[in-house]
């Protein structure tokens, strides 16, 4: 994109590559009156909310179904996001705030007509990997634009390599598919649905879902029209300025309550071929921020890399957690935020880098900067999590030799509140729920031979870390099978604060004694049993100031053992009637 074209769609991508802001848009010179603005900004929530339920309803697989690994949001005219659905994750719908432009670079709006929907799967400009397919809709009224409804979602497969890291470069990782029609004026692209079809393992349920998005865009704008048509408005950038003005405002009142400075912070992942180290440098001065990933580890060799986009979107999705959960998620609130990382570092990798788990070390930018803010934001911010969610790709051959491929998503503990406990087996900061036992069993070969939260593995404190969760399971399948599984935290565990413990560690076991040391795919025997044990949320104040009534509840729980509770927490609890002792915890907690 040319300079001249990002200012006309009010991006900002400056000639280095590693640098990303928006521009200030001047306030609208027609106000909106707060009791209609209020009116109109809860029928806009509700016309995304419906237009992400329908792909959700729609959806072939249990990744979108189920998970919700999935955006959606509607967009002015000039490429502006206006809101977003409240289910979905920060991965896509953030990254899809700033990849619409690419979209408007490619295919500028005057070109557009009814009918159109565009598609891609780049990393660069959407979502980070290849896996996820990002569709544009143009909204027409009487033939005049008026607006764009978008969603992403994650496929099935993308051909290549199963999902995993093994890749050593973008290619090996599946199909690309540059930013194109899928639909012109009404009329399918039948040659590129042919090539998707061609290459991947699963067709009809990864053509099932992009369909599904397709569909999913057509409710939310057909519900945007009767919306427009209700209150006899013909276009909505009146309305997209005030909202967007308000959220930039309140966005850059809750910065300047934070004290000028500098704020650092490290965290360390697992990696693959090598620990990862993330550096983040926050810079407050005013009512602006500068992130800067500088002096975090380079590229990766593997698939753990992170786009720029993507690293964008959870450095501000995190940042907003922190210092204004209550303002609403759209142009204005990124206004503010400047996020920059240096070219080639693991946070922002260039092609042909790959990049398929890139989530690994993303998830893992909010506890980052969390952890840079907790000394001027006490009890604002909740202690390191698992940081990631646990992704399981089993993949093998059907008896008239035909692949079959599943993939699914389970989470470890949250990071305790300065507040309340964590939250066991959730995953945070993708907000991607775990699939039931009994889908997954319903539609693959995998069988479940237990699926149950692991005592101990919340990090100790006054306020507990969410509990990791233990799935031990094998595959109905006289052949071998492959398994890639995305995971972290077996080698670095969550932190505590304030005095609070870790959480524990992360595992993938074999029954034949094998372990999973380090990432990749892994031929699995028939009849072997594959035991994922999740990691747990770190702690928060120390363990020994938790109330013992509540000890004893998580022992009545099973989420802490009599041992923890003696030794750890400081309480003594009786093993028959499982009463707490008073007596002798005081006197633990005096020693």
């Amino acid at each position: 994109m040319q300079q001249s074209d990002a200012r006309k769609f009010g991006a900002v991508l400056t000639d280095a590559p590693w640098e990303m802001t928006f521009m200030y848009v001047a306030e609208s010179e027609t106000a909106i009156d707060p009791i209609t603005l209020e009116v109109l900004w809860n029928r806009l929530i509700a016309t995304v909310n419906e237009q992400a339920a329908a792909l959700m309803r729609t959806s072939f697989t249990t990744i979108v179904r189920e998970s919700g690994d999935l955006s959606a949001g509607v967009f002015d005219t000039r490429g502006y996001m206006i809101a977003q659905a409240v289910t979905g994750t920060p991965g896509h719908i953030n990254s899809m705030a700033t990849c619409i432009h690419h979209f408007l670079a490619a295919y500028p709006a005057d070109q557009l007509r009814p009918g159109d929907v565009l598609i891609t799967n780049d990393p660069q400009k959407t979502s980070g990997h290849l896996h996820d397919f990002t569709v544009i809709t143009p909204i027409f009224q009487d033939e005049r634009l008026v607006a764009f409804f978008g969603n992403t979602c994650h496929v099935l497969d993308i051909g290549g390599r199963v999902y995993g890291t093994d890749a050593h470069s973008m290619f090996e990782e599946g199909l690309y598919v540059p930013i194109t029609k899928l639909f012109a004026a009404g009329q399918p692209n039948d040659e590129l649905l042919k090539l998707l079809a061609a290459n991947v393992r699963a067709p009809e349920p990864v053509l099932g879902d992009i369909h599904a998005q397709v569909a999913a865009n057509d409710v939310g704008g057909r519900a945007l029209l009767e919306f427009m048509d209700e209150f006899g408005l013909d276009q909505i950038t009146v309305l997209a300025d005030e909202i967007i003005r308000r959220s930039e405002q309140a966005m850059r009142n809750a910065i300047r309550q934070l004290p000028d400075g500098v704020y650092e912070n490290e965290v360390h992942s697992d990696g693959y071929e090598a620990p990862v180290c993330l550096h983040v440098t926050i810079t407050k001065e005013g009512d602006s921020l500068l992130v800067d990933w500088a002096g975090s580890s380079p590229e990766s060799i593997r698939g753990i890399n992170v786009v720029l986009n993507y690293t964008h979107a959870y450095t501000t999705y995190a940042l907003k957690c922190a210092l204004a959960p209550e303002v609403p998620n759209n142009e204005g609130s990124f206004r503010p935020v400047k996020v920059i990382a240096p070219p080639r570092s693991i946070l922002n990798a260039l092609p042909p880098a790959p990049v398929a788990g890139r989530h690994v070390i993303g998830h893992f930018l909010p506890g980052a900067i969390f952890g840079a803010l907790a000394p001027a934001l006490p009890g604002r911010v909740m202690a390191e999590g698992a940081a990631n969610i646990w992704s399981m790709q089993f993949t093998g051959t059907k008896d008239d030799g035909e692949p079959w491929t599943y993939v699914w998503f389970s989470s470890g503990g949250t990071g305790a509140r300065p507040t309340k406990d964590g939250i066991s087996a959730t995953a945070f900061p993708s907000g991607v729920a775990g699939v039931p036992t009994e889908v997954i069993e319903s539609l693959s070969p995998v069988v479940f031979r237990s699926r149950e939260l692991v005592p101990d593995s919340g990090g100790a404190g006054r306020f507990r870390g969410g509990c990791g969760q233990e799935l031990r399971v094998t595959v109905r399948d006289p052949r071998p099978v492959s398994l890639s599984p995305l995971f972290d935290r077996t080698k670095f565990q969550a932190a505590g604060y304030e005095g609070g413990l870790p959480g524990g560690f992360g595992a993938i076991e074999l029954s034949n004694g094998a372990r999973f040391d380090e990432k990749g795919a892994r031929d699995i025997a028939p009849g072997i049993e594959v035991t994922f044990r999740l990691p747990g949320g770190g702690g928060y104040f120390p363990p020994e100031t938790r109330d013992p009534e509540l000890v004893r509840v998580d022992v009545i729980d099973g989420l802490v053992s009599l041992d923890a509770a003696r030794e750890i927490y400081r309480v003594s609890i009786h093993s028959d009637s499982l009463d707490v002792n008073y007596d002798e915890t005081y006197v633990l907690r005096r020693q």
